[in-house]
């Protein structure tokens, strides 16, 4: 298994390490390029700068994408490592103006998402980071198969076994997962547990930021809606999610309208009988979907559209 290890800002951590997220954004200042060195699901270690030199946690790797500044802060909040947008805006604006960028008016990161994230006592941080340059700006990819890469996974394992990670009871499937995770890591991913922000960007990405019923590409207005409600033990998966304008979210949850298993939409007649209106909705009855995901596995799964026609929408 390949992980990575990722050149850490220490505001970043030292907020982090004292508020509990489901998911971090492991922020990359630069925007330019899409982070892709580990496949999803896979261990990304957080290393600390000078003058610790030590790595101090770690997530494990959800999802990645180039997002504007204020659509990152409306995904995840404090889990981008600050207490207010004000100060994150102006954390960022800091790097970009050190690395000589003057245009601060559409600000872009790149968001490399870490689910489940573990901050160990500053007691257990792994001081020797094997086969590190001082050079590395950025990060460094392991491979369990050398040397270096298999000494710092077991000290790894080992501060999982003492935060009694592999001990929880996941109710709920996860979003991540190794192409073929061989024996010794199958059991770290399966306990890995997907958080709200993770969802919405996953869902997002699968449709290309358009929304599923009409197209729409304008990002603040679309949301990530659960088809099965996490609330009915719906897990974060994309095959449950929609990624949905914000009217349609409400009208979708409130049982206004469904998707069928055939990605068909139907309004319901309620919204006349209880509203008397509803004509820009009722033109939508019928449609297929505008917009899907490319992968397979990332379809609406039927059986929670199913669940939906059968316990939420209002047939009639």
């Amino acid at each position: 298994m390949r992980f990575y290890v990722g050149v850490t800002d220490t505001e970043w951590y030292r907020f982090l390490s004292t508020h509990k997220t489901e998911d971090v954004n492991f922020w990359q200042p630069g925007g330019a390029r899409q982070f892709g060195a580990v496949e999803k699901g896979a261990p990304f270690l957080f290393r600390l700068k000078s003058p610790h030199n030590a790595i101090g946690g770690l997530g494990f790797f959800s999802a990645a994408a180039i997002q504007p500044l204020a659509a990152a802060w409306e995904f995840f909040g404090i889990a981008n490592g600050h207490s207010s947008y004000a100060e994150f805006r102006r954390v960022i604006s800091a790097y970009k103006q050190k690395a000589g960028k003057t245009d601060l008016g559409a600000l872009e990161i790149g968001c490399v998402i870490l689910s489940d994230p573990i901050f160990f006592d500053e007691a257990d941080w792994i001081r020797e980071v094997p086969a590190w340059s001082p050079s590395i700006v950025q990060g460094k990819g392991y491979d369990d198969t050398e040397p270096s890469g298999a000494w710092l996974w077991d000290q790894v394992r080992l501060r999982l076994l003492k935060y009694r990670f592999y001990e929880r009871v996941e109710d709920k499937p996860s979003a991540l997962s190794l192409e073929n995770p061989e024996e010794r890591y199958r059991e770290t991913v399966a306990r890995v547990r997907v958080g709200q922000g993770a969802f919405r960007l996953l869902v997002a990405n699968a449709y290309d930021r358009a929304c599923a019923i009409t197209g729409e590409h304008t990002l603040p207005v679309l949301e990530a809606a659960h088809i099965k409600p996490y609330a009915e033990s719906g897990p974060h998966l994309v095959s449950n999610g929609l990624l949905l304008r914000s009217d349609l979210h409400k009208l979708y949850d409130s049982g206004y309208l469904t998707v069928m298993p055939e990605l068909r939409v139907e309004v319901s007649p309620r919204i006349k009988e209880e509203f008397n209106n509803g004509k820009i909705y009722y033109a939508m009855h019928g449609q297929n979907l505008a917009a899907l995901p490319r992968r397979f596995s990332e379809l609406p799964d039927p059986a929670y559209l199913s669940w939906h026609n059968v316990n939420v929408f209002k047939a009639g």
